[in-house]
């Protein structure tokens, strides 16, 4: 007899199509890990070179994460999460990083945006400082209307330079070049600008040419700006803060010294002292968040999809395994050992899962690229971040392939191996009815999970109900795998009984189906997997949209709805207010607050939509309806916030309670809630006054603007105009762009899926090639043959159909009732679509095959 290992290599050589399959799933299992597995090392190593500090080897700023600390001890964690804006510092603490050993000076670093206006209406003049001249204010014919502002002092590190006049002093500022001269504005004109503090006539105090680190992070044609360092603070809407201390060296002292030195000097501030491509991270606060995003899809929508790829690969290899009993039977009957038989398996997976496992990753290195690539291109990753590929994922995705063939094959070739020689010809030619024991104990188990968690997931809201839904999803899977087939006998013969009409090969093909459970229970799971995934991932968006756009529609009750992508005049709301025939005007500002959730290792920090309210809370109802159902808007002001139902769930707090948050900056504040309302996931999750975000976030410009009554062309000089339809349907276009992530996740894992089940029926049929020829012998035509193929694969489809919807519904229903108080949201063109596209490859993949096998016989 042949070692094991040439065994293998026999089996190979003469059963192409069963190790082409197996091949197939080992590949595609590679593809899917190593490309989650890139893009989780990329969000731990991600980084940004620094641009605007790119000549300041020491940057001092404030931590840009606030933490959640769960367990004591050895068991402490702390799980950052980014904040929503920047978190700033004393100014102050310049002057002492200055005195710290080999520091040649200390600089306050401030950005912030401004506003070209309208001339003639400012509320100050730059002739304060001594040396304006009078004249009369001119426009800045700035794109977009918005221009980037910074301290002057930011020049000694940006490369900025004066090309005429001088520093700006408080009431002054320095245009940059390309500005002044589409505005032919010279050293001693008045230009008006808006700033968080208000509409004022600036004198210009000179031309300045701006430096790499000035238009680093600018657009290209970007306006810029560069005001009093003294006054700079103030304007930006953060008195006595900046953004971040930049600190130079003196000459020979490294940077090494100098950041300890700093750091030293620094000590009881709470700031971070940086260097390297730390800095490029203060600069870029969108890391923080690309982080989060890369993390996300790499770790935990990896972990899931590896989870699949393992199950759907695994499932694979035992088929494989089980269309040879036979030969393993007779391997056994003319003397093998169960030793030799498993060696032989093992040899088996060792030839076919390293070589899957390398093919596999070149794809999967490409899916990374793209996938990373259409991250950028929609501002999720910042363009400076670089995708990092090294050998780790790849060899994690090669490995994680051998191993899954090794235990596939070993558990699939435990039976045929412990079978008494003299027995294993006749047990090889009887299917088994039913799993084992342990297989059975287990698939009742994950079925009974599946159903607490439904339940968990029916009582809670937001993240948690998303969670727990997560659990479901996966436990349902598990109990189909586990309990394949009794499942499959169970839905053949009921799926079977309107076959009975439909004539003999219709007939045939439900018969096939109950006799061969097995054969169809391998078929069936990864259509399931397929469907379920899909369904949950694309029907869970479609319904938080479209509960949202419901919401939204319903909830703005304005007249008239004035947007600017640049932010809205400082006094945008009483001026609409001055507008003949207004009733109301409220001003919106959006953005968002992080609140403390859960308790003891569930504890977390949840982001929440937030819009501050310029006006009160009385105004407001006058122009937006958030459908209150406990407390009152009228109570509505300096610490005092109303808050969407699902967050009042999640936090455990009502009326009159006290809701700890972290406003976008990070500052910790306790408001007391007055009221709780319906329409949060179309509006915002928290309201509060316009006042309590002053100083805490970067834009003081106001987002949106409501106002009741007047006319659309009245108010057209405060922005643009629309409707609350108009508002609601580009709002809802945002929310399709926000959908990209989804559907994209649910492609990969959904098409790994479709591909396995194709090979799976593939499979099948190709191992069915002398059933398919006997009853070609016994007088069946082709036709007939093709026909009971046909209503096989269409049972097949149909049953995966039906049992990947339940356990989509079964994960919806629950998670939905949680986030958005309603049933889910399925468009009938985009289920039809899934169905026909289920049906259509179960056909192909059963026709193509089946053809081919019976030309032999034709």
């Amino acid at each position: 007899m042949r070692r094991p290992n040439g065994l293998a290599r026999e089996a190979v050589r003469f059963k192409p199509a069963s190790f082409a399959g197996t091949f197939l799933a080992l590949l595609m299992s590679a593809l899917i890990v190593s490309a989650c597995g890139i893009l989780l090392e990329t969000g731990l190593r991600a980084a940004v070179p620094p641009e605007r500090y790119a000549n300041a080897p020491v940057v001092a700023a404030a931590d840009q994460n606030e933490y959640v600390v769960t367990g004591s001890g050895e068991d402490l964690e702390k799980e950052a999460t980014p904040l929503p804006d920047t978190a700033r510092m004393d100014a102050a603490l310049a002057a002492r990083a200055a005195e710290a050993p080999g520091a040649a000076a200390a600089v306050a670093d401030f950005t912030f945006p401004v506003h070209a206006t309208d001339t003639g209406t400012g509320t100050g003049t730059g002739t304060d400082s001594g040396t304006g001249t009078g004249s009369r204010a001119r426009a800045l014919p700035v794109a977009g209307g918005a221009l980037t502002a910074h301290g002057w002092g930011s020049h000694t590190f940006t490369g900025t330079s004066l090309t005429s006049g001088s520093a700006p002093r408080e009431g002054e500022v320095v245009l940059d070049a390309g500005t002044a001269r589409a505005a032919h504005a010279a050293v001693g004109d008045t230009v008006v600008l808006e700033t968080a503090a208000g509409r004022q006539d600036f004198r210009v105090a000179g031309v300045a040419e701006a430096g790499p680190g000035d238009t680093a992070r600018t657009t290209e044609g970007g306006a810029l700006t560069w005001f009093a360092d003294t006054q700079a603070a103030t304007l930006a809407g953060h008195p006595g803060k900046a953004d971040a201390v930049v600190v130079l060296a003196e000459r020979g002292t490294g940077t090494a010294a100098l950041a300890d030195a700093v750091q030293q000097a620094l000590t009881g501030s709470g700031v971070q002292v940086r260097t390297g491509d730390d800095r490029g991270a203060v600069e870029d606060p969108g890391l923080g968040y690309a982080k989060v995003t890369l993390f996300g899809i790499g770790g935990s929508f990896g972990g899931i999809a590896a989870i699949v790829a393992v199950f759907t690969a695994a499932g694979t290899v035992a088929l494989s395994v089980g269309q040879r009993a036979r030969e393993f039977a007779l391997l056994r009957a003319v003397g093998a050992t169960p030793r030799q038989v498993r060696r032989a398996v093992a040899c088996e997976a060792l030839l076919v899962a390293p070589l899957a496992g390398i093919v596999g990753c070149l794809p999967g290195i490409g899916l990374a690229h793209w996938w990373f690539g259409q991250l950028q291109d929609r501002g999720a990753v910042p363009h400076a971040v670089d995708l990092h590929v090294s050998g780790f994922p790849l060899l994690a995705a090669v490995v994680m392939g051998l191993l899954t063939a090794l235990g596939a094959g070993w558990a699939a070739g435990r039976r045929p191996a412990r079978i008494k020689p003299g027995q294993a010809l006749s047990e090889a030619s009887l299917e088994r009815l039913r799993p084992g024991p342990v297989r059975t104990l287990l698939g009742v188990g994950a079925l009974v999970g599946g159903a607490i968690l439904t339940g968990v997931s029916a009582r809670s809201a937001g993240d948690d109900a998303a969670g727990a839904a997560l659990g479901v999803v996966m436990l349902f899977m598990l109990a189909v795998g586990l309990l394949g087939p009794l499942v499959a006998r169970l839905c053949a013969g009921l799926f079977g009984l309107p076959l009975r009409g439909a004539g003999p090969a219709a007939q045939l093909a439900a018969a096939n189906s109950r006799t061969n459970a097995r054969r169809l229970a391998s078929a069936i799971t990864p259509i399931v997997l397929a469907v379920a995934f899909s369904s949950t991932l694309v029907f869970m968006h479609t319904s938080e949209t479209h509960a949202a756009d419901r919401q939204l529609r319903a909830g703005v009750t304005a007249d008239h709805v004035v947007t600017d992508p640049a932010g809205l005049p400082v006094d945008a709301a009483d001026r609409a207010a001055r507008v003949p025939g207004v009733e109301a005007a409220v001003g919106l500002l959006n953005t968002q607050v992080l609140v403390p959730t859960g308790s003891g290792e569930f504890k977390a920090l949840q982001g929440a939509a937030t819009q501050g309210v310029t006006g009160s809370g009385a105004e407001l109802a006058e122009v937006q309806d958030l459908d209150v159902r406990d407390g009152g808007l009228d109570r509505l002001g300096e610490g005092r916030i109303a808050i969407d139902r699902t967050l009042a769930t999640s936090a455990d707090a009502g009326v009159g309670d006290r809701l700890p948050l972290y406003l976008p900056d990070g500052t910790e504040v306790s408001p007391e809630i007055v009221a709780v309302y319906e329409r949060g996931l179309g509006l915002a999750t928290v309201t509060m006054d316009r006042a309590s975000l002053d100083g805490h976030v970067t834009s003081a410009f106001d987002s949106t603007l409501l106002v009741r009554g007047g006319s659309a062309k009245s108010l057209t000089d405060l922005g643009e105009v629309t409707d609350a339809s108009g508002y609601a349907t580009e709002q809802n276009l945002d929310a399709r762009l926000g959908a990209w992530m989804n559907n994209t996740m649910a492609a990969v894992l959904g098409g790994f899926a479709a591909v396995a089940a194709v090979n799976t029926l593939v499979m099948t049929v190709l191992d069915r090639r002398r059933e398919l020829g006997t009853l070609r012998l016994v007088g069946s035509t082709r036709r007939q043959v093709m026909t009971m193929l046909r209503w096989e694969g269409l049972l097949v489809a149909g049953v995966g159909l039906v049992l990947g919807s339940a356990i989509a519904a079964a994960t919806l229903i629950p998670m939905m009732s949680g986030v958005t108080g309603d049933l889910p949201y399925v468009p009938p063109l985009t289920y039809g679509a899934l169905a026909a596209a289920v049906g259509g490859l179960a056909l192909l993949a059963v026709t193509l095959p089946a053809r081919a096998a019976l030309r032999r016989w034709s």
